[in-house]
C-alpha cells in the first residue's frame, strides 16, 4: 500500500543483493585464525625470541662471555693484591675503643709518654689494639671525615658554605698528605734509610695531623681568633714532638747503645716534623679569618 503524500513513513524497497563481481576493498582474513587460548602469539607470526636461547651457538657464546668476565675479575683482584696487600691493610684497622682513646690522648699530650718503640712478636709487629705505638689508619680516616664535617659547619655558621668550597677544602687536605708521603718516600730513598717503614706507615703518621687540625678549628670556633692560635700552637708542638719521637726509632740508625746516628736521616726526621705546623696553618687559617 502506498503511503499518502506528506506522510513521515517511507516505503522500504527490496534489498538489492551485491553483485558477485563487485571487488572488495580489503581481504577478509579473520576466518583464517581463531582466537588463541592462553595469550600465545598467533600461529604464523614467528617472534624468534625463544629461538635465540635455543640456538647452540648462542649458548656457547654466552658461556664463553661468562668465562671471560670471570677471568677478568680474577685478573683485577690479582692486580689489586699485587699493589695493595689486604692483609696488611687490615692490620692498620685492627683497633678497638681503648686503643683509640689512648692514641688520641697520646696525640694531644705526647710529652709524658716514655716508651715509643713498636713491640714485635715473632718478627711481626703487634696490632694497634695491642700496642699504642703502632701506626693505624682508622684514626686518620675518621679524623679526616670529622674535619670535613667541621669545615662544613664552620662555613655554614659564617654564611660561606657552598659545595665547591667544601670540595676544595677536602681536596686540599687530602692532597697535602699525599704530597707529604711522597716527599718522605723520596727523602728516605735519597738518605738510603734501611727501614721497615712502608707507604701505609707514612700515610698513618702524616694523617695524624687531622687530629691537630680539628683541635685548631674547634678552638677558633669556640673561642674566636685567640683560641684558634692557642690551639694551633699546642697542636703543632704536640704533633712535632710526636713525629720526631715516632720516626726517630724507625729512621735513625743506632750505634748499639740506643744512641741514634746518621746525619741525613736526622735531617729527614726534623724536616718532616717542622713541616707539620705550616700544613696545619695553611689548611685551617681560612676557616677562622
Amino acid at each position: 500500500k502506498a503511503a499518502p503524500p506528506g506522510s513521515k513513513h517511507r516505503s522500504r524497497g527490496p534489498v538489492v543483493p551485491q553483485a558477485a563481481d563487485t571487488p572488495q576493498l580489503f581481504d577478509d582474513t579473520s576466518a583464517g585464525y581463531g582466537p588463541q587460548p592462553g595469550g600465545y602469539p598467533t600461529p604464523g607470526i614467528d617472534m624468534g625470541f625463544n629461538n635465540i636461547f635455543a640456538d647452540p651457538v648462542a649458548n656457547v657464546a654466552m658461556t664463553y662471555g661468562s668465562t671471560i668476565a670471570s677471568q677478568g675479575k680474577d685478573i683485577v683482584h690479582k692486580e689489586i693484591h699485587r699493589f695493595i696487600s689486604m692483609n696488611k691493610l687490615k692490620y692498620f684497622f685492627a683497633v678497638d675503643t681503648k686503643y683509640v682513646m689512648k692514641k688520641l690522648a697520646l696525640l694531644v699530650f705526647p710529652y709524658m709518654h716514655q716508651n715509643w718503640e713498636v713491640r714485635y712478636h715473632r718478627d711481626a709487629p703487634l696490632t694497634p689494639r695491642q700496642d699504642v705505638n703502632a701506626p693505624d689508619l682508622y684514626i686518620p680516616s675518621m679524623a679526616f671525615i670529622t674535619y670535613i664535617l667541621l669545615v662544613g659547619m664552620t662555613l655554614g655558621l659564617q654564611n660561606r658554605f657552598s659545595p665547591e668550597v667544601l670540595g676544595v677544602c677536602a681536596s686540599s687536605a687530602f692532597v697535602w698528605v699525599v704530597i707529604e708521603v711522597l716527599a718522605l718516600l723520596l727523602g728516605l730513598y735519597l738518605a738510603t734509610v734501611q727501614s721497615d717503614l712502608g707507604t701505609f706507615d707514612l700515610l698513618a703518621y702524616c694523617g695524624y695531623k687531622y687530629v691537630g687540625m680539628i683541635l685548631a678549628v674547634l678552638g677558633g670556633l669556640i673561642f674566636g681568633s685567640d683560641g684558634y692560635y692557642v690551639a694551633l700552637a699546642w697542636a703543632s708542638c704536640a704533633l712535632m714532638y710526636f713525629t720526631v719521637r715516632s720516626l726517630r726509632l724507625k729512621i735513625l740508625p743506632s750505634d748499639g747503645r740506643g744512641r741514634p746516628t746518621g746525619r741525613a736521616q736526622m735531617y729527614v726526621t726534623l724536616v718532616a716534623a717542622a713541616f707539620q705546623p705550616f700544613v696545619l696553618y695553611w689548611l685551617t687559617a681560612q676557616l677562622v679569618h
